[in-house]
Parts: C-alpha cells; sequence; structure tokens
C-alpha cells in the first residue's frame, strides 16, 4: 500500500453456499484478510479505508454473513487502533448487485435462453436491489463523508424473487424465441444458509442511524475518535423499514424499467418496449470516476 491514499476492499467469498461448505477459508479469507488490511493500511500512512460489507452481516443467519459482520466490527476498531495518523476507516453495506457475476439476474437470463425451467428457491423470497451506479455512490460518498467507524447503507428498493423472475420470463422469452408461457417456474428448495428475507440494519442499529437523501449513516457505539457527533450532511432519520419482507416491492413495470435501465437486459439482445409500444434500446453501460483529492482533502 505504499504512496496509496484510499483503499476499497472488495476482496471476500462472497457466496453463501460456498461459505458454508468452507467456513474454515471463508474465515481466513473474509476476516483474517481484513485484519491484514488494516493493519497494512495502518503501517503505509493510507488516509481512508471503506470496507464492502452486505446486508448479510444484519442478524447474520450464515457463515458469510457472520465473518461480514465481524468484518465491520474490525474495520471500526480500526480507528481506535490508528493512533495519531489521519486515518479513517468505514463500512457500506450492500444489497444484491444487479447483474453481477453468479448473481440471479444473469442465472435466470441463461435459464431462459434455455427454454427453462426457471429455477427458485421459495416463492417467498424477497431482496433488496442496487444498481453499480448506486455501489459508486455508496462508496464514494462514504469516502467523502465519513468520520470514522460509520456503517453505510444505500436506500434500496426490494424485489420479490418471484416477480422478478416473471418479469424476466415475459421479456426475455419472446427474444429467444419461447412463448413466455412455456417456461416454467421450478422451486427447488432454499440452499443451507439462504434467508427468506434480508435487513439492511437491526432495530439496536435504528437508534444511531442517521440519513440522507439516498443513505444512512450508522453511527459506532464507541466514537470517542469522531471529531463530529454524528456524519456531516446526515440527519436524524425517519421511520426506517428494516426488512426486505416489509418494504414496498417494485412491481413487474418497475422490475423491467430497472432491469433495462441498467443493461441487464442489453447482454441479452432485448430492446424494451415502452408505454406508448415504441422500442428503445437498453441504456448503455455507465462510467464514472471520481477525483480523490475531493473526498480527502475536507
Amino acid at each position: 500500500m505504499e504512496n496509496i491514499d484510499i483503499v476499497v476492499h472488495t476482496a471476500a467469498m462472497k457466496h453463501v453456499d460456498v461459505c458454508e461448505y468452507n467456513p474454515f477459508e471463508a474465515v481466513k479469507t473474509n476476516t483474517l484478510g481484513l485484519q491484514n488490511v488494516v493493519d497494512a493500511a495502518i503501517d503505509a500512512n493510507v488516509q481512508r479505508v471503506v470496507f464492502t460489507s452486505s446486508d448479510k452481516a444484519v442478524n447474520p443467519a450464515n457463515t458469510m454473513g457472520t465473518t461480514k459482520l465481524l468484518g465491520e466490527r474490525l474495520i471500526t476498531a480500526g480507528n481506535n487502533h490508528r493512533g495519531d495518523r489521519d486515518l479513517r476507516f468505514a463500512s457500506v453495506r450492500f444489497g444484491n448487485i444487479i447483474n453481477s457475476s453468479q448473481s440471479v439476474i444473469p442465472i435466470f437470463t441463461e435459464q431462459i435462453r434455455e427454454g427453462g425451467p426457471v429455477t427458485l428457491t421459495d416463492e417467498r423470497m424477497t431482496r433488496f436491489f442496487l444498481t453499480y451506479n448506486d455501489v459508486f455512490g455508496l462508496v464514494s460518498q462514504a469516502i467523502e463523508k465519513m468520520q470514522g467507524g460509520e456503517v453505510f447503507v444505500y436506500k434500496m428498493p426490494a424485489i420479490k424473487i418471484e416477480d422478478l423472475a416473471e418479469a424476466m420470463i415475459e421479456i426475455l422469452a419472446p427474444e429467444f424465441g419461447y412463448d413466455p408461457t412455456e417456461i416454467d417456474i421450478d422451486v427447488i428448495g432454499r440452499r443451507p444458509g439462504e434467508t427468506f428475507h434480508e435487513e439492511i440494519m437491526t432495530s439496536r442499529e435504528t437508534r444511531r442511524a442517521y440519513e440522507n437523501e439516498s443513505m444512512y449513516a450508522i453511527q459506532p457505539e464507541m466514537d470517542a475518535f469522531q471529531t463530529e457527533r454524528h456524519t456531516i450532511g446526515f440527519t436524524d432519520s425517519s421511520e426506517i423499514t428494516l426488512s426486505s419482507e416489509n418494504a414496498p416491492k417494485l412491481s413487474t413495470d418497475e422490475i423491467i424499467e430497472l432491469l433495462d435501465e441498467n443493461g441487464a437486459l442489453a447482454a441479452a439482445g432485448a430492446p424494451i418496449s415502452t408505454t406508448d409500444g415504441a422500442l428503445e434500446p437498453s441504456s448503455e453501460e455507465q462510467s464514472a470516476t471520481f477525483d480523490e483529492e475531493t473526498y480527502i482533502d475536507q
């Protein structure tokens, strides 16, 4: 990390079933590996470190979520171990990223391409989703605004996974030469460690949560190292919906629009009909950059 100012730590074992199968490696990678990052950042006089956590760290029900929760604790503790260095650590919690590798959307796409069936572990499953642009906004705001020790969470829409499957079948089946009624949905049962719903924070954390227009900042319980009472630019939070089970769900049209806007249907070559019946091409992938001096010279 020599001559590095900002570290965004994304490396991890991130698949629930893989971590359940081999928790020994999950602990080595997700916990001990992160401790090495914290130690190296302190030794190298890095200025900002952001750890990418998961909503599975909230009331964890599996090995992956447990290692991510411990990772958040290690990151917060790093602020106590930095000494007098101008170094701050904070975490960001992700939900499911639209169209990420090995996620449900490319899996559903390939199953529809093959004529089905689309496999669903349980009809009750709900998840929070965010886009790559949301990820960039979450990480860049964390770099800019952190006082140290916070967990930042994006305000994410919730989707019922069965609705997602049905929306994708409706759009993609004709593109692959099938009638949507030909594509079955098979319920195959939950995988080890899989939960019905996800949560963005615990009820205990809500008492320490502040918000701005797009995200929450959860303050650490031990905050003596912070120079401000709470993260600058955030105010007291209003009512927070904790679980994807209780959050308002996107409609079929909203799901299709979200997928189209973020290129999830472009990979399948599917043009999307607008409300007036015209066809529009899927939006191009967007890229973004940031000037590091904007975020560390505060």
